[in-house]
């Protein structure tokens, strides 16, 4: 037994929900709502609160289950003795009748989206790429050493820290993997699968690929309003994934979506390399490599057609097409995961073990760009607002509203 061993770190405090005043509302999902709010007692520096609101949670594809299961992979991270630094870590969490809520640090850059879209021709350099990559790679090669596949790699879920260095955020698809004794970072209990014919288009019959059903709904599943591909389970959400499994789950962004989870193959951590693909091809030409005029069109995109490249090739286009290789036995990172990823041509001669000592990042934000306050308000008092009824319309007034007799074309 180590007795010199160092104790556990304390867990996060419990947040006083009902004594949090939030400056702003940093963003509204399908889960919940991100606050902006100061917290002086760590010298002034803002957390971002997410809340989601019980109430409606049930409505929202359990959103109130996926919520702990975020709060849990955050206290992972903050458990390390080390805590990984392009990942978040959590400052506080609560949970009442009405509410659960979690606190992780504020990230002012924005996230990669915005900052892409501020961009002249609205994407980045090859070397701008090349640095965030690295991070991003760096930042989920820690997820699957932890067992813990992301599934919502997108550029909405990658922050600008302070520092100019990127974060992960929204864990609340991520899901738990046994890795292989081997080492290897993949599960895999059906090779047999891996090499069988993947099937064909055949006119309307590729519904069958892109139509999740849940149980006995002839309909499918309703289409989102937003992007985001809710999660439907095919099997039974409470029934343990066992080791060296395969997790079965219809998640992730549709655009980012990998062929096997459409194909309802089973999926793992090679997901995330495929997501890595399509986010490094928007990042390169400012849009995704298989969007359609539709969603069955994206999907169908995604399971047969080609990435395009423009201009000569190169050793970048050469990643992306690795990574977005459909058969993921084939992809790169399968089998040797981030390590395999990081020996390609394009990271030639970058100091993996130096990244968070670059002082200067590609882009810094800006002290006075921190989110602008737009007056304080309550947690509970903000929900509460939205649940009252709108104000009723300006009634006209009618002859018998007149005093005297007047008519209304005398006035």
């Amino acid at each position: 037994m180590d007795n010199n061993k160092a104790p556990p770190p304390p867990p996060p405090p419990e947040l006083d929900i009902d004594n949090l005043r939030a400056t702003k509302v940093l963003g509204k999902g399908a889960t919940g709502t991100v606050f902006l709010v100061p917290d002086n007692s760590r010298g002034g520096q803002p957390f971002a609160l997410k809340v989601v609101e019980k109430s409606s949670a049930h409505s929202k594809h359990h959103a109130d289950r996926r919520a702990r299961h975020e709060i849990s992979v955050l206290s992972r991270f903050s458990a390390a003795a080390e805590p990984h630094p392009f990942l978040p870590h959590l400052i506080g969490s609560a949970e009442n009748q009405e509410f659960i809520c979690w606190a992780i640090p504020f990230c002012p850059g924005g996230d990669l989206n915005v900052l892409r879209h501020r961009q002249n021709d609205r994407v980045f350099s090859p070397a701008v790429i090349r640095f965030y990559l690295a991070e991003i790679i760096c930042a989920v090669e820690h997820l699957h050493g932890q067992g813990i596949v992301y599934r919502d790699l997108k550029p909405e879920n990658i922050l600008v820290q302070q520092s100019g260095h990127v974060t992960l955020t929204d864990f609340d698809l991520s899901r738990d993997l046994v890795p292989r004794k081997s080492g290897i970072f993949y599960s895999d209990t059906d090779e047999e699968k891996s090499s069988k014919q993947y099937p064909q288009a055949k006119g309307s019959k590729i519904t069958r690929f892109v139509i999740p059903k849940r149980g006995n709904n002839k309909k499918g599943v309703k289409k989102a309003k937003s992007a985001r591909v809710s999660p439907v389970s095919r099997r039974n959400p409470n029934e343990l994934i066992s080791a060296n499994e395969r997790s079965n789950s219809f998640v992730g962004t549709e655009e980012y979506v990998s062929p096997e989870v459409i194909r309802g193959d089973g999926h793992e951590f090679a997901v995330d390399w495929w997501a890595l693909g399509v986010l490094c091809f928007e990042m390169l030409y400012g849009a995704t490599p298989f969007k359609g005029k539709n969603r069955k069109d994206t999907y169908r995109k995604i399971l047969f057609a080609e990435p395009e490249f423009i201009g000569k090739p190169s050793a970048l286009t050469d990643l992306i097409g690795k990574l977005l290789e459909k058969d993921p036995t084939r992809r790169l990172g399968y089998h040797g995961g981030a390590s395999e990823i990081k020996e390609h041509e394009f990271f030639r001669g970058l100091n993996w073990d130096l990244l968070t000592e670059v002082l200067r990042p590609p882009f810094l934000p800006l002290r006075d760009e921190e989110e602008a306050a737009e007056g304080e308000i309550g947690i509970r008092e903000y929900f509460q607002k939205l649940k009252l009824p709108p104000p009723s319309p300006l009634r006209s007034p009618s002859l018998d509203d007149c005093s005297n007799g007047l008519s209304l074309t005398e006035f």
